[in-house]
C-alpha cells in the first residue's frame, strides 16, 4: 500500500486512509496453502489447519489475533507501518483485514483522503513514474490490476484509479502486489529509494 501511497503524499499530503485488504493464504505459510488445497480437493488436511474457519469458497474478517480496541494485531501493524514509513502520525489510518481463499497475492481497495484536492490525471501520471508501480487502469478493456498477473513480480499494480464521489479530497483505489516476493524488506528499500531521490537527502 505504502509504496503506492509515497508519492502521492509528497504531492498531496494524506490525512486519511481507510483500506480493506484481502490476503492470500500464502500469508499463513504452509499451513494455510495446505489447508486451502485440502478443502478444494475434498482430502483430509495432513498438518494442523491454519484457521479455525473453513477458508475454500469463504472469507474470514481475521488476520491474527484480535486486540482490546477491536481490531486484529495485522490491522494494528498496517496503521503502525504507515506512519513510521512515511515518518507521519498525523495519518489516520482505518483498516479491515480479510483472509481470501487465493493461492497468492495480497489485493487492497483503498479510499484515501488528501489535504490537497488531487487530479486524476495527475494521480495516474504520478503513479507512471513512481519506483516499484506499475499502472493498470483500463477498466474499458477490463484491465486492472489482478493477483493472479501480479504472481511472480516484485512490482506494485495499481488501477481503478477514481475521485470519491462525495469528497474532493478523496480517491479510490485498487493495489495488488505478490506478498511472497513484496515483502517488508523490499518494501522498505523502494520507499527509501523515492524519498532520497525526491527530497535531495544525501546518504
Amino acid at each position: 500500500m505504502v509504496v503506492a501511497l509515497a508519492p502521492l503524499h509528497r504531492k498531496y499530503k494524506i490525512k486519511r486512509i481507510v483500506v480493506s485488504t484481502y490476503q492470500s493464504v500464502t500469508g499463513s505459510g504452509q499451513k494455510g496453502i495446505s489447508q486451502l488445497l485440502s478443502e478444494r480437493d475434498g482430502v483430509q488436511n495432513q498438518i494442523e489447519n491454519a484457521y479455525k474457519h473453513q477458508i475454500d469458497l469463504n472469507l474470514i474478517p481475521q488476520i491474527d489475533l484480535f486486540l482490546e480496541n477491536g481490531y486484529t494485531k495485522e490491522e494494528m501493524k498496517m496503521v503502525n507501518e504507515t506512519h513510521k514509513i512515511l515518518s507521519d502520525n498525523t495519518i489516520a489510518v482505518s483498516a479491515t483485514t480479510v483472509r481470501v481463499p487465493v493461492k497468492g497475492g495480497h489485493s487492497e481497495s483503498i479510499n484515501v483522503t488528501f489535504e490537497q484536492i488531487p487530479q486524476i490525471e495527475e494521480v495516474r501520471n504520478i503513479l507512471v513514474n513512481a519506483p516499484g508501480v506499475v499502472l493498470q487502469d483500463s477498466p474499458q478493456e477490463s484491465k486492472y490490476p489482478m493477483p493472479i498477473e501480479a504472481e511472480g513480480s516484485d512490482m506494485v499494480f495499481v488501477g481503478r484509479i477514481r475521485k470519491d464521489l462525495f469528497c474532493d479530497h478523496s480517491v479510490n483505489m485498487w493495489v495488488v502486489a505478490d506478498n511472497l516476493l513484496k515483502g517488508a524488506a523490499t518494501n522498505a528499500v523502494q520507499i527509501a529509494e523515492f524519498i532520497i531521490s525526491h527530497f535531495k537527502i544525501i546518504v
